[in-house]
């Protein structure tokens, strides 16, 4: 039997074990049994579900968390979970509580350790763009420096899923468009909020980043994310639309409300040596939509797995993993959040083969892979709570904090 074979085996498998266990459900919390599940979905909210069963995937028996949310409902949105900055983390319980929401789920992969570069902390920020209340977050890192598995062919580290001021929910791509205006003329803005650069670039941190060091902006390639941090950077604050400081290397600490400091890497930071204190400087940035003329209120990054109901090409069917997945159904009308449990009975998980199928038979049309492993979280309130319950057991034995995430809101 071929690989091709085999991997079509065991989609079939798991199309089958969803097929005659899509009716279980149950509340079950962490601490207890996994397999135990009551019939029938549990309503979280008007509009929100949640659902929980059994599979067998191609390494053996998993459990699903399943969460469906029906934008139809004009008492539900979805929002961007994050701790108030890009460059922070916490647990998606504790987010999901100081938020409001009713449910939600771990959001984008992050960047979690720089092993490779000695003195240089990890940031947390994600890989991919982030947009919260209509505003811009962060843009994308350079595909050679995401933090994560492989991407499969056609994907990028600007894919992301979103929510419209139209109330809907699609994939699309945000490539960022930004300018630094002087009086002698017009510098590319190449990265916002970013931890990592492009070579030659130059990026803008406001006070959305945090207080991490920005020197990790300035270490690595577009293509090798473990190359040595660049020797030659620049970094000029720009406050009130004016220098008010310059710096022969990445600072770290807050970033002022009203103020944008610009780094700058080989060619860019040639060119940031130019600006002096007093100069006059325009920071503009805007993240542009590949497929849709309707700007986004959320949306957070990731890669597809499954466009208009077909599975994208290249899938890995072999790696099985705790995953978090998320996907689209009903023209962008109802979401289906999807946690693999981490429990040691159910570790194997699923390959991202897998997770595209399974969310093909839940009913979505496009579907979209978030951060798992120890990140995998998803959390509800029980009927009549105040606060989110963690429903799937983490396969760290405890929540992992986070970047960011899905939040699920009910209005009452």
């Amino acid at each position: 039997m071929t690989r091709r074979q085999r991997r079509a085996k065991h989609t079939r498998s798991v199309l089958t074990l969803l097929a005659a266990f899509g009716t279980l459900a149950g509340a079950g919390l962490v601490g207890a049994t996994p397999a135990a599940a009551a019939r029938g979905a549990v309503r979280v909210a008007p509009g929100v579900d949640y659902r929980q069963f059994d599979l067998r995937a191609a390494k053996g028996p998993t459990h699903v968390h399943v969460l469906s949310v029906d934008l139809r409902e004009r008492r539900v949105r979805l929002g961007l979970l994050y701790p108030g900055a890009v460059a922070a983390r916490a647990a998606v319980s504790r987010l999901a509580d100081a938020q409001g929401a009713v449910a939600g789920v771990n959001g984008d992969f992050f960047d979690i350790t720089e092993t490779q570069h000695p003195g240089v902390e990890a940031t947390g920020a994600t890989v991919g763009p982030a947009i919260a209340n209509g505003h811009v977050l962060k843009a994308a890192v350079p595909d050679g420096q995401r933090f994560g598995p492989a991407l499969p062919p056609g994907t990028n580290t600007r894919n992301v899923i979103g929510v419209g001021a139209d109330g809907r929910a699609r994939l699309d791509s945000l490539t960022l468009a930004g300018t630094v205006g002087t009086s002698a003329g017009r510098l590319p803005l190449a990265g916002v909020n970013q931890y990592a650069l492009p070579v030659g670039s130059v990026g803008a941190f406001t006070s959305r980043w945090g207080a991490a060091s920005r020197v990790r902006a300035t270490c690595g390639t577009d293509t090798d994310r473990a190359a040595p941090c660049s020797t030659d950077t620049y970094e000029v604050t720009v406050r009130g639309g004016r220098v008010v400081s310059t710096a022969g290397t990445p600072g770290s600490g807050p970033v002022a409300a009203g103020t944008t400091v610009l780094v700058g890497r080989e060619a860019g930071a040639r060119r940031l040596r130019g600006f002096s204190t007093g100069q006059a400087v325009k920071v503009r940035y805007r993240l542009v939509p590949s497929a849709s003329r309707v700007p986004y209120r959320f949306a957070l990054g990731g890669y597809p797995v499954l466009r208009g109901g077909r599975p994208l090409p290249g899938l890995d069917g072999a790696v099985s993993a705790v995953r978090t997945a998320v996907g689209v159904a009903d023209g962008g009308r109802r979401l289906l959040l999807l946690a693999v449990d981490g429990a040691p009975a159910y570790r194997s998980g699923l390959t991202i083969a897998e997770v595209a199928a399974v969310m093909r038979t839940l009913g979505s049309v496009d579907a979209f892979s978030l951060d798992g492993g120890g990140s995998t979280t998803l959390v509800a309130r029980a009927p009549g709570a105040s606060a989110v319950s963690v429903r799937n057991h983490p396969s760290g034995g405890a929540e992992r904090p986070v970047p960011n995430g899905i939040g699920v809101f009910s209005t009452p």
